[in-house]
């Protein structure tokens, strides 16, 4: 008889497939600070990204809510 496999296993399947396709990188002391500060305390939006979201919200007014462009 095949065994069932429960809804666990599947989602531990799912979670070594994703975790097995994914990279780490080992920050220094330094660096991880400066990470937190940079999340904790991000900087004000420049002039470029401002732009940037003028555009995509213009962009996503004219094409629906439901459709979002693949990066």
């Amino acid at each position: 008889m095949p065994s069932q496999r429960t809804p666990r296993s599947a989602l531990l399947d799912a979670v070594q497939q994703i975790s097995s396709g994914t990279t780490s990188i080992r920050l220094s002391a330094a660096d991880q600070l400066a990470l937190v500060e940079a999340i904790a305390n991000p900087p004000e939006p420049n002039e470029a990204l401002r732009r940037a979201f003028d555009a995509y919200k213009a962009w996503s007014l004219n094409h629906g809510s439901h459709y979002r462009p693949q990066c």
